[in-house]
């Protein structure tokens, strides 16, 4: 990556270029066309404010929720990382990228596909990257799909480098690489964090786009909540450990197929939980410990919301709101005990499921009076911001891979078509349905919750790689060569079915012939799945099975 000052000449060089790239949707339009400003974080589960939680302090995005259509029920599609975002970054499902792990790049194992920044880089738009984006390595070639993807180096902080290195202070007084770590950010090196250093040069891309002839797409990718939980240590404050609750159902579910089980390695690898002692794979945390990873998860969120407040300000003082679509989502959740699990890389609605919200100006909210801020800062210790509800809500099932279809409709551009199967051979098409339905709203200035039709005919597909039917130390991530099942589910407004088969990673084929384990979990009796109706389901589950 080149340094700053080569990378902003760049981005000038861009910016006066700009205009006679060949458009059909901008074209002689780019001044009406709408930014995007694409916001991804990292392991969030919906644990915020505008989804329900009550102890969560979240009062930027929660501000944002207010002024946006929230989808109460959107999944991703494989639950963890670079899988994840090659597959809604492409708007291709993992078993079309090919990619189940983070050890192959999608153009050159699967097929040359058209990314969302890439379509609005080749539609006009200045695309620019900050952070975690696209997974970086080899699953996005080393370069995060550059130049494909990005008008300009993508940027990434420099004290990314630190995130796994002992700069964790133990009571002992030394230096550990914890999975539990609240720093004072002076103290560490170049004394700051990857978030903060991504939220200062997304402004500063901001600043420069600001008077381009040209539209943008600003794709932002913030690292927390991901492990470990290295953050500023004043949001401890936050949550006292007397008030936060462990997971309501803590255990190992007695039905729970050993296949569908992840042992959670790589948090076991950290010192201080290394110096607990657990048994694998189904060793417990002691209560107190997990109190404590809760409050850390929890202190991230409130430290993630900061650093989403202040991009969202300068937006606002830059004149930006009212003409940028603001997209806010996660690659995956996070189990926090819930099955006994502390991880992703699972089918459950608690890894599966995320926070994705659309402000669209003018259609999910009124656009702002002269001098008004839509996205003014808020503090998270100010007790007083936690009253905002959200605004206009779906309770559709939906996908990430809808993200495709849906930016492209919200900008005005041509919604690529949906892909034909197979479609390794088409570069351009998306597998996601456009959700530019939930839209359609006649009232700006009341509450809505959007149906969409039948929220029962919604269904979401995610599935989950394994070594082995049985919990191994690359059960979480296992590599292509080593997948022997996989684990495929569907999610309704009324249940969760999945079922595990048989795989051949060299052929990348299912055989579906070849069940080791199924999992079958009625949502209205049963909401955090821990009953396993599998073999109880008699006919209605012989009409589940794919």
């Amino acid at each position: 990556m080149p340094p700053p000052d080569r990378g902003l000449l760049w981005l000038g060089l861009v910016l006066g270029s700009c205009t006679s790239l060949g458009s059909t949707a901008v074209g002689n339009n780019a001044k009406d066309a709408l930014n995007i400003l694409l916001i991804i974080v990292d392991d969030l589960r919906p644990s915020l404010g505008c989804y329900g939680d009550k102890l969560i302090r979240s009062p930027n995005i929660n501000q944002l929720a207010s002024r946006s259509l929230l989808f109460q029920n959107a999944f991703a599609q494989q639950a963890v990382c670079a899988p994840s975002r090659v597959s809604f970054l492409t708007g291709r499902r993992p078993d079309t990228t090919r990619l189940y792990d983070f050890n192959s790049y999608w153009r050159v194992q699967a097929g040359n596909f058209s990314t969302i920044p890439q379509y609005f880089k080749e539609n006009g738009y200045v695309t620019m990257s900050v952070g975690k984006v696209f997974h970086p390595g080899i699953s996005s070639n080393h370069s995060d799909d550059s130049p494909y993807s990005w008008s300009v180096p993508p940027y990434h902080p420099s004290s990314e480098k630190y995130e796994n290195t002992k700069t964790c202070r133990g009571p002992d007084g030394e230096l550990h690489a914890n999975l539990i770590c609240p720093v004072d950010v002076a103290d560490i090196p170049e004394g700051t964090l990857p978030d903060k250093q991504s939220t200062k040069e997304a402004i500063r891309l901001l600043e420069k786009v600001k008077t381009s002839a040209s539209p943008f797409f600003l794709a932002v990718g913030y690292h927390k909540p991901h492990i470990p939980f290295r953050y500023p240590k004043e949001f401890q404050k936050l949550y006292p450990l007397e008030n936060i609750t462990l997971a309501p159902d803590p255990y190992v579910p007695a039905g729970l197929p050993s296949v569908a089980y992840n042992p959670w390695m790589d948090i076991r690898q950290r010192e201080d939980v290394q110096a607990l002692n657990l048994s694998v794979p189904y060793g417990s945390i002691p209560v107190d410990f997990q109190r404590r990873i809760i409050q850390s998860y929890f202190a991230s969120v409130s430290y993630l919301d900061t650093q989403v407040g202040h991009l969202l300000s300068a937006l606002d003082d830059l004149q930006l709101a009212n003409n940028t679509i603001i997209t806010f989502t996660s690659d995956h959740g996070w189990s926090l005990g819930e099955h006994g699990e502390w991880a992703k890389y699972s089918n459950f609605d608690v890894v599966t499921r995320v926070p994705l919200m659309f402000y669209v100006p003018g259609r999910t909210a009124l656009l702002p009076k002269a001098g008004e801020k839509l996205f003014p800062y808020i503090d998270p210790f100010d007790s007083i911001s936690e009253l905002m509800e959200p605004g206009q809500q779906a309770i559709d099932i939906v996908e990430l891979v809808s993200l495709f279809p849906t930016l492209a409709g919200l900008a005005g551009l041509q919604v690529p078509p949906r892909c034909p199967i197979p479609s390794f051979h088409v570069e351009l098409c998306r597998e996601g349905q456009s959700l530019l339905k939930h839209f359609q709203f006649h009232d700006l200035e009341e509450d809505l919750i959007s149906h969409g039709g039948n929220p029962r005919e919604s269904i979401a597909y995610s599935q989950y790689p394994r070594p082995g039917d049985y919990p191994q130390w690359n059960s979480d991530k296992p590599s292509l060569r080593d997948i022997k099942v996989m684990g495929y589910s569907i999610r309704t407004i009324d249940y969760r079915y999945t079922v595990w088969v048989g795989f051949n990673p060299h052929e990348f084929l299912a055989n579906f012939s070849d069940v080791h384990a199924g999992e079958l979990y009625f949502m209205e009796s049963d909401p955090l799945q821990d009953h396993n109706m599998y073999n109880e389901g008699g006919d209605l589950l012989q009409s589940l099975t794919p």
